[in-house]
């Protein structure tokens, strides 16, 4: 159990340089973000000891386990799975674990806040942090040439994380600024600190998961430079338990922001967020949307995508970033890539890059794969992947990118309910494909909402055939001027590894169909929206 001396110690660490040595500490999974907290708190001398399962043989977290010996840390096996809970009851824990005596557990994000041996640790008092908070506390590792370490600008919302960090980042290092995407984007935030070359910012995508455990005031507590919500819809409520604490775990983005809180216009609930937020004096609410931007607003008049936030007269002038035409040829036109686009924009010019500079940059800039990304063309279909839609609100914003979609759906919905999704855009489709085990869900939607639509099901017990099937049966349902759209709605961990995973088996199953030509992996370039 955790002692006031303890507590005090806990305080003063919130440097590299502090005294970490002898901490005992428990990092609970070793995943890429477990292994990096490990990794840290070993070379900082910590007594570390990481409670995992045991890894399957040749995987990437059995190379991982192999390696804490060589780092200095332990690993205990044991039956833990993060989301459902362990055999252990909640005031209970493993022997070594008990027996270890952790002064601090830090969580890997993955882990259901009520977790039994979270549950158990806040039984003993022991204090849990995520590796955000780590991370923070040591980002003076490598410092800048003036002393002090990175800025670090945070990005969250439902959707449009990835996109926007890799957006923000690419802006910033075209101004010339050493720069680094990390944190949920698949850097972890650890690695980034504790690279020698050092940066000048960090641009960090950060989870709910990975918001729940910061503290927004006393030690440990972050200060953005600038920070943004891009969104908000129903997601992950399994996991919190309600929307609420959804909610509130990404309200926490803004606290303590130095310069700039980023809302969108058009998510009340992010401008609720920004109202609501402790921040430091003189920072500023930039709002973002795809109409005529007001005073400290980025937005589009005729086409033309404006800052009108940061300059000195933007009571009656706009800054010019780029076109929505220019935009077009690069596959960046849809209309929430054209609002990932705004946010970025803000991000970076509260960092000082110059518009021209923000200009030249997106003339190159390109979309990762799996969002909105054309996999093929035949008799004027066109074939879309955008796998990384993984809940309603993403899909939502991809199939208003369409006028007539044939639509794979489904797979794990993580209790978010898709009726309403099914239900506003049942005007658009010509038919659709369900896949996954959540069918049930999906299936009495179109019943309820387009009893005439062509809908068919995929079976979800043969894996390897579940994309040749549905692409056989978009196939027969598409008709000229059509879009086959995979924008499931729903995570993937049902029937594949990962978004990806089943993305790329869309694509290859639809270059098999339409015989191994099809498709170049440009993104959705042509689209009307």
């Amino acid at each position: 159990m955790a002692d006031q001396n303890t507590m005090s110690r806990l305080d003063t660490l919130t440097s590299w340089h502090a005294d970490w040595a002898t901490l005992r500490v428990a990092v609970l999974g070793l995943g890429v973000t477990g292994f990096a907290a490990a990794d840290t708190l070993a070379e900082l001398g910590a007594d570390v000891l990481v409670v995992a399962p045991a890894p399957a043989a040749g995987s990437a977290a059995s190379e991982r386990a192999s390696l804490l010996p060589v780092i200095g840390a332990r690993l205990l096996q044991a039956d833990l799975d993060p989301a459902r809970g362990a055999p252990h009851p909640a005031t209970a824990a493993p022997a070594e674990l008990a027996a270890h005596h952790p002064e601090l557990i830090i969580v890997s994000p993955g882990f259901h806040p009520d977790h039994p041996l979270l549950a158990w640790a806040a039984s003993q008092s022991i204090p849990v942090w995520g590796d955000i908070e780590l991370a923070w506390r040591l980002r003076d590792k490598v410092v800048r040439a003036d002393g002090t370490p990175a800025e670090w600008i945070l990005v969250t919302g439902t959707n449009g994380k990835t996109t926007t960090v890799q957006l923000t980042a690419t802006l910033l290092a075209a101004a010339g600024h050493r720069v680094a995407p990390c944190g949920n984007i698949g850097i972890p935030v650890l690695d980034a600190i504790r690279d020698p070359q050092g940066w000048d910012a960090l641009v960090v995508e950060l989870s709910s998961y990975q918001l729940h455990h910061l503290k927004r005031t006393g030690p440990g507590a972050l200060v953005p430079w600038s920070s943004v919500c891009l969104n908000l819809a129903d997601d992950h409520i399994d996991w919190h338990g309600s929307a609420e604490a959804y909610r509130d775990a990404k309200a926490t983005v803004y606290a303590n922001t130095k310069v700039a809180c980023v809302y969108n216009k058009a998510d009340a609930a992010t401008s609720a967020m920004v109202q609501d937020a402790d921040v430091q004096d003189g920072a500023r609410a930039i709002g973002f949307g795809l109409g005529v931007p007001g005073p400290s607003d980025f937005g589009i008049v005729d086409g033309i995508l404006c800052d009108r936030a940061f300059l000195a007269e933007r009571r009656d002038h706009a800054i010019e970033l780029t076109t929505v035409a220019e935009l077009v040829d690069r596959g960046l036109a849809a209309p929430h890539i054209l609002a990932n686009i705004l946010a970025a924009s803000a991000l970076a010019r509260s960092f000082g890059v110059e518009a021209g500079v923000i200009r030249a940059a997106l003339e190159t800039f390109a979309l990762d794969a799996h969002r909105i990304q054309v996999v093929g063309r035949s008799a004027d279909i066109r074939w879309i992947d955008d796998s990384k839609a993984t809940n309603p609100h993403a899909a939502d914003a991809s199939l208003k990118a369409f006028d007539s979609v044939v639509w794979l759906v489904g797979g794990l919905l993580k209790g978010v309910d898709i009726d309403g999704l099914v239900a506003s855009h049942v005007s658009r489709l010509r038919g659709a494909i369900i896949i996954g085990v959540d069918r049930a869900a999906v299936r009495e939607a179109f019943a309820r909402h387009a009893p005439a639509l062509p809908v068919f099901e995929i079976d979800a017990d043969d894996t390897e055939q579940v994309m040749p099937n549905a692409v056989r049966l978009a196939a027969g349902l598409a008709e000229a001027g059509d879009t086959v759209l995979l924008a499931p709605a729903a995570a993937s961990m049902d029937q594949f590894t990962d978004y990806a995973e089943r993305g790329r088996l869309f694509a290859e199953a639809v270059r098999d169909y339409l015989g191994g030509g099809a498709g170049d992996h440009e993104s959705a370039s042509d689209q009307d929206s």
